[in-house]
């Protein structure tokens, strides 16, 4: 062995102190040099240094070499040539991070990962992702979550939230989902507010949809309803006078139907019950100004004060007699009535304007 050793040339001895490296092999070296062309010159602990061709480069950020590394820097990359005719191995950094990228992604798609990445382009049927400046992913419309009259071009350039619901690199088909996503955390949300509602524990909502009885409220996880007698104190109010789709409210839980997954709501800010003064304030007998607010075939029903309402029934709008109390009145009109019963339990109170026909006290502003 030593009479072996013996015969070892000097070029012999240097080249057993370097590395073996293959075409083929991916290496990781230590920048020794970026050139004004954006070549980056790497020592891999081989004879001679490696060199990545600026065409040869790739940044997932899109960024020039410079702007990305420095000498001294550790660098990944595919060896190409032994010797590119100058006398350097010739590498590609593109190759091994083109590798390195589909391999986690691949692995995020396994795992059921929530991407979360910029929209570069928009069509009329899709958005497009670019992952770490690479992978295409179409995210068809329909599993968006962009509503049915926006303009999808206002899309471009905002961060979304998908999982990729469909990988087929061969045949660059990956398809991605928000709604997937947006599903998901829905249910979460849902089954961890079933776990803590409460009756009369107040919540944060936001109102999802109005109708004419009522609003139906977000409370985080699920909705709830907001009827109209629980927003306001009067009978015939508007609940879109009240409140608008998206607005932040504070609600109570005031019924809780666990099975049935059903709940109802009260909303404090309707303020105190003004029927609580109603037998301090007003009498049987006693003449008002009030002002029609609602008509009804049966009769017409008018405002005393804010969350105080009476009826006037068609039979007491006048002498005369009458079909609909539209030919006598009309909602916003101001007239006297007499107050001719107080029902406290139903809150209810009956008035008559008939009553004050031809007395001094008839008063009708047109």
């Amino acid at each position: 062995m030593k009479k072996f050793e013996d015969n070892l040339t000097f070029e012999d001895i240097i080249n057993q102190t370097f590395k073996e490296i293959k075409v083929g092999n991916t290496i990781t070296g230590t920048i020794v040099d970026i050139n004004a062309n954006g070549e980056i010159f790497v020592d891999i602990g081989y004879k001679a240094d490696g060199i990545i061709p600026r065409n040869e480069y790739f940044s997932e950020n899109d960024l020039e070499p410079t702007a990305e590394y420095k000498v001294g820097d550790k660098i990944k990359a595919d060896v190409l040539k032994l010797n590119d005719g100058q006398g350097n191995v010739l590498m590609s950094c593109k190759h091994a991070k083109i590798k390195e990228i589909r391999k986690e992604f691949k692995e995020k798609v396994e795992n059921r990962y929530i991407f979360e990445d910029i929209i570069r382009q928009s069509y009329k049927n899709c958005l497009v992702v670019l992952y770490k400046n690479l992978i295409r992913i179409f995210i068809p419309i329909s599993l968006s979550e962009v509503g049915r009259d926006e303009d999808i071009n206002t899309y471009k350039g905002k961060t979304i939230r998908f999982r990729v619901i469909e990988n087929d690199e061969r045949a660059k088909k990956i398809i991605g989902s928000v709604k997937d996503v947006v599903e998901e955390e829905k249910k979460e949300k849902e089954k961890t507010l079933w776990n803590s509602i409460e009756v009369n524990k107040k919540y944060k909502g936001i109102v999802t949809s109005i109708s004419d009885y009522g609003a139906f409220v977000d409370i985080g996880g699920a909705q709830g309803l907001l009827h109209i007698s629980e927003m306001a104190w009067g009978r015939n109010q508007n609940p879109r006078d009240i409140l608008q789709v998206g607005q932040e409210i504070e609600v109570k839980v005031k019924e809780l139907d666990r099975e049935n997954r059903r709940f109802k709501l009260s909303y404090e800010k309707r303020g105190p019950n003004p029927w609580n003064k109603v037998e301090e304030k007003y009498h049987v007998g006693d003449v008002v100004k009030v002002k029609i607010s609602k008509l009804m075939p049966f009769g017409a029903f008018a405002e005393l004060e804010k969350g105080i309402e009476g009826l006037v029934h068609i039979s007491q709008i006048c002498e005369r007699k009458i079909v609909k109390p539209e030919e006598e009145l009309k909602v916003g009109q101001k007239v006297n009535a007499k107050i001719i019963d107080i029902d406290l339990e139903n809150k209810k109170i009956e008035l008559s304007i008939r009553e004050l026909e031809g007395t001094s006290q008839e008063y009708k502003e047109e």
